[in-house]
């Protein structure tokens, strides 16, 4: 048998094309392919400005649109594997564009510029608070 870094190096030669839900999981974009697949059964995912489905198979060379929380990503799609690993890995499987890099660390900027607006609440609303709150939504 052979080690799990040769296993993983021969499995990725003889690939060329992956579901991208395997991959959007196996590049760490999402934490489950469940997650990953949802978000292409919802839109979040375009495939060469088409939006992907679960099942569409992606090749090295794909230009990809990915919606997460931790932002928009524009990425080029570098390796292709179905095995989820070490997240230094899998930053190997794409390249993010300048552009989407840039946007994404300008939004970061301006939402922690806004939390000096709009601090965190000091301590967590009592039951008081809470039904007050929820009187004040219309709610009860």
């Amino acid at each position: 048998m052979l080690p799990q870094t040769a296993r993983a190096s021969e499995y990725h030669r003889g690939m060329d094309s992956v579901r991208i839900d395997k991959w959007l999981w196996a590049a760490r974009f999402f934490k489950t392919r469940a997650l990953a697949s949802k978000a292409c059964d919802i839109g979040r995912i375009l495939s060469s400005g088409i939006r992907a489905k679960p099942a569409r198979d992606v090749h090295a060379g794909d230009m990809l649109q990915i919606e997460n929380e931790g932002g928009l990503f524009q990425v080029e799609v570098l390796k292709l594997s179905e095995m989820r690993g070490p997240a230094a890995i899998a930053q190997n499987l794409y390249r993010e564009t300048e552009a989407s890099r840039e946007a994404r660390l300008k939004l970061a900027a301006e939402r922690k510029a806004m939390q000096q607006y709009a601090p965190l609440p000091e301590h967590r609303p009592s039951k008081r608070d809470r039904r007050r709150i929820i009187q004040f939504r219309g709610r009860a």
